[in-house]
């Protein structure tokens, strides 16, 4: 990115305010998005010291932090950095005195700090690991583990489908169980036993069995500087460094052994992270178990490379990129489709199909326009659920659209796509489904009568062939006719949409008819825009 006053590439900085450590980046931007560090510089504050017992930010912890912040915007402005931002995470967000922790910051700093949820951070560091990491069509677990939490997102390859947050941070785990010094057995098994507890109820069993796990956060990093040293007598340089899961089990039983002092001499290992670093490595290392990774990847970068990566996509958003022709936001609903390995031809046709039943029905029904271009987004997506598998494949899609990437849908628009989608198939929406419940009743409404029309023209192409080029809807007192347009009878498109018709007879309460309309010549191929 050229700065228009001076033509000289702009400048950015991020700040990470996490539970255990603040860090800043500082990089310079290039016109094609790519970016160079400039500066790094990370301090430990222990943020979150004590946040467990009381609730609040310790006093000294955050004066420590403050002087921090105080520091690294000096540092940024150094650079006459066009942009500084600077994120809260764990210890931040879950403090009763956030308010004041902010206010501080913004009044002697000019900084305000913004407190990202949970989700936003799982994302901020998914970001940085689709930079460094080539895993299309791998199954993978990204964790970022800080002093506070533990952010896992579960991914085919760049396409998200779950994203979890614990309360396994190192800090956290360190402060509710390590009362000795070495660890006492009793005290490692209750370690276990709640980790354990915590990953059972939030994760349960995954959806995807991921091969390998990619991990950012201090934790991670120390545990390839300490296997790296133990084979090559070397702790520099663990970017992408792979660990087995066997080598953490025996690494941190070993800690566990070690008082302080000793942890501290470990080579690969900063003595400030040694007081930590047993419950932080002993939280992975029961992860990777439960999920089945055998490996696992180091990331250096995490939320503070994610979060200098969206802001250069927020300054690049809308301008042309080199090798995208995009003109409008359905363009990136049809690229995650194809992303995601979805049928093109299919969806599209689906589509289009939708399209001629909810034209049909919006005057006589009162649909809301919005609808249309919703109802053919979730239909272009409706099949992108096999990317994980095929059983449940219309919850994994709702998964993978809320956690997908469409520039230029609001929160709302997704939520709405995901939903119809997901009721493409299967059950019928009720309020009473966690991811209904935050709709409003008018949303839910929508959701209701589009995804009633999705499944109707998802039969409607039962075979695949296409062979219905056109749709006419009647209507009268006792029935809704659909007039198919087709050049031979679609006898088994005829059969599939019937039996799909239970919740649009239920929605729009008209029994649903089906009529073939004979076409003498063959058709050209049609799709919806």
């Amino acid at each position: 990115m050229i700065d228009s006053a001076t033509r000289k590439p702009q400048r950015l900085a991020a700040i990470d305010i996490g539970s255990n450590t603040i860090r800043l980046v500082v990089v310079e931007v290039d016109a094609d998005g790519t970016y160079r560090v400039l500066d790094e510089e990370r301090e430990q504050t222990r943020l979150s010291r004590g946040l467990q017992k009381t609730g609040k930010l310790d006093k000294d912890s955050m004066e420590r932090s403050l002087e921090a912040l105080g520091r690294m915007k000096q540092i940024a402005d150094g650079y006459d950095v066009a942009e500084l931002r600077a994120i809260a995470t764990a210890a931040v967000r879950s403090a009763s005195n956030r308010r004041t922790f902010r206010r501080q910051a913004a009044r002697r700093h000019g900084l305000d700090v913004q407190v990202v949820s949970a989700r936003n951070e799982a994302r901020l560091a998914f970001l940085s690991m689709g930079r460094q990491f080539n895993l299309d069509g791998t199954p993978v677990a990204m964790v970022d583990i800080g002093g506070g939490s533990v952010e896992i997102v579960l991914a085919a390859g760049t396409v998200v489908d779950r994203i979890y947050s614990l309360p396994l941070g190192a800090v956290r785990l360190t402060e509710g169980f390590g009362e000795s010094d070495p660890w006492k057995d009793r005290d490692w098994r209750k370690l276990n036993k709640a980790i354990d507890k915590s990953i059972k109820r939030r994760v349960g069993k995954p959806p995807i069995n991921p091969q390998v796990m990619v991990g950012s956060g201090g934790t991670f990093t120390a545990l390839g500087g300490m296997v790296k040293y133990e084979r090559e007598g070397r702790a520099d340089g663990v970017q992408g460094y792979p660990i087995a899961r066997a080598e953490v089990v025996s690494l941190v039983n070993r800690l566990r052994e070690m008082p302080e002092e000793s942890r501290k001499q470990v080579p690969g290992l900063s003595p400030d992270r040694a007081d930590i670093i047993v419950a932080g490595a002993a939280a992975i290392a029961r992860l990777a178990k439960h999920l089945g990774c055998r490996q696992i990847l180091v990331n250096e970068g995490g939320v503070r490379e994610g979060l200098l990566l969206s802001m250069i996509a927020e300054r690049t958003r809308g301008k042309r990129i080199p090798g995208s022709q995009f003109k409008d936001r359905m363009e990136w609903v049809r690229l995650f489709a194809r992303k995601c390995g979805s049928n093109e031809m299919h969806c599209d046709h689906v589509a289009f199909l939708a399209t001629q039943i909810f034209d049909g029905l919006q005057e006589t029904y009162e649909l809301e326009p919005e609808g249309r271009e919703l109802l053919v987004a979730a239909a272009l997506l409706h099949e992108i659920g096999y990317l994980i598998s095929h059983a449940k494949h219309h919850k994994h899609a709702y998964h993978l659209i809320m956690h997908g990437d469409l520039p230029g849908y609001s929160a709302r628009e997704v939520e709405l796509i995901a939903n119809i989608a997901r009721y493409h198939r299967r059950a019928y929406p009720k309020k009473s489904h966690e991811n209904l419940a935050s709709l409003g009743k008018a949303d839910r409404r929508m959701v209701r009568q589009l995804s009633a029309i999705l499944r109707v023209a998802d039969g409607l192409d039962r075979t695949h062939a296409r062979t219905i080029t056109a749709i006419a809807v009647e209507h009268d007192d006792d029935a809704t006719r659909l007039l198919l347009e087709s050049q031979m009878q679609p006898r088994v498109e005829m059969w599939d949409a019937d039996r799909k018709a239970g919740l649009f007879e239920k929605v729009y309460r008209s029994e649903l008819e089906f009529h073939w309309v004979e076409r003498d010549e063959k058709p050209a191929l049609r799709s919806v825009s």
